[in-house]
């Protein structure tokens, strides 16, 4: 029996949680060893774990992967929840940066300046709300289908949920003027996998708050 994949991150979402998010999707199980103090990562590095010296790292298949894109694609591809070919790939790829960099806006929010962190906010609303959320509105009501690409279930699904969810914790109504989205929300929190995983006890981290910022900014500085 395959081990399970273990995950190396701290306790907190960052650029681990879309790997939870997709695995969890997957139906897989996996561990977790949390960085919790600077001497726990130095000694992963010192071990020669970390080939760029740097987390998320997991180890999946016999290999210790590093590089949160390369992982989560290949945990997309290892439970075929990517695209069927190369253009349903290709699409699937335009739409999961865009998510990842607002994603990316999100997670870098707790760590600004008490004094940036308004003009941040408005920032990131502004940018879910004009740039990003009106092409998969746009998307989902030209193809009609249940799903981002292909009619199919896959990683793009997945983390575009992530990151609603995301901009939900920052303006509960953001989706007000996207009924679509709202919809599809719904339809995808439903998958069986997603509903587990967003259930209370879960592996699924909470939003960061100003304490846990500062404690990872002691580990990994």
């Amino acid at each position: 029996m395959a081990s399970k994949p273990k995950l190396h991150y701290f306790k907190g979402r960052g650029r681990m949680e879309s790997i939870r998010w997709l695995l969890a999707a997957a139906g897989v199980e996996y561990e977790e060893q949390f960085i919790t103090v600077k001497e726990d990562l130095e000694k992963l590095k010192k071990g020669g774990s970390l080939l760029f010296q740097q987390v998320p790292m997991v180890e999946i298949d016999g290999m210790k992967m590093v590089q949160s894109r390369a992982i989560l694609n290949y945990i997309a591809a290892k439970y075929k929840l990517c695209g069927k070919d190369l253009k349903e790939n290709a699409l699937m790829d335009m739409y999961v940066e865009s998510i990842m960099d607002l994603g990316e806006m999100i997670m870098l929010h707790p760590f600004k300046p008490a004094d940036a962190k308004e003009k941040d906010l408005a920032l990131i609303l502004e940018r879910a709300t004009t740039r990003y959320f009106p092409v998969f509105e746009k998307v989902l009501k030209d193809h009609g289908q249940d799903y981002l690409v292909g009619n199919k279930f896959s990683r793009a699904d997945v983390q575009l949920l992530e990151v609603i969810l995301m901009v939900e914790e920052l303006q509960s109504d953001v989706l007000s003027a996207f009924p679509l989205l709202k919809t599809y929300k719904g339809r995808i929190s439903n998958v069986p996998t997603i509903k587990k995983f967003l259930q209370p006890g879960s592996a699924r981290k909470p939003r960061l708050s100003e304490k846990e910022a500062a404690e990872a900014i002691k580990i990994f500085t």
